[in-house]
């Protein structure tokens, strides 16, 4: 029963599932403290908010980051389905895209453009 109880949890861990889990508790966990101390107030979900959002989940997406994502949305208020399309995104940053940013995260192009000085 132990060697079973091992392996589903080995097979879990692998699969992200068991992060997720830990991840989602951890966050019910303190909004239910934050609810309750009602001290934490949350920056309102502005525009700017939600852009930047955008770009941290499409990173954490892309990297498979799906504990963090899991807390990510109900920590921020962010909406479950992204409101804006990576076009969208693209225009507001000022990004011009080619065929290599196009399979990368917003942030990666950011990253690149402000390590060659903006060009």
């Amino acid at each position: 029963m132990e060697e079973l109880k091992d392996v589903l949890r080995e097979t879990l861990e692998n699969r992200g599932a068991l992060g997720n889990v830990r991840a989602h508790l951890r966050a019910e966990v303190s909004n239910a403290l934050e609810d309750r101390s009602g001290s934490v107030k949350r920056p309102e979900l502005s525009d700017e908010n939600l852009v930047i959002n955008e770009l941290i989940r499409e990173y954490l997406v892309f990297n498979r980051y799906r504990s963090t994502l899991s807390v990510l949305l109900p920590e921020t208020g962010q909406p479950e389905t992204p409101p804006f399309d990576r076009e969208f995104l693209a225009r507001e940053m000022r990004i011009r895209e080619n065929e290599t940013s196009k399979k990368l995260p917003l942030l990666y192009t950011v990253l690149s453009n402000a390590q060659r000085g903006g060009k």
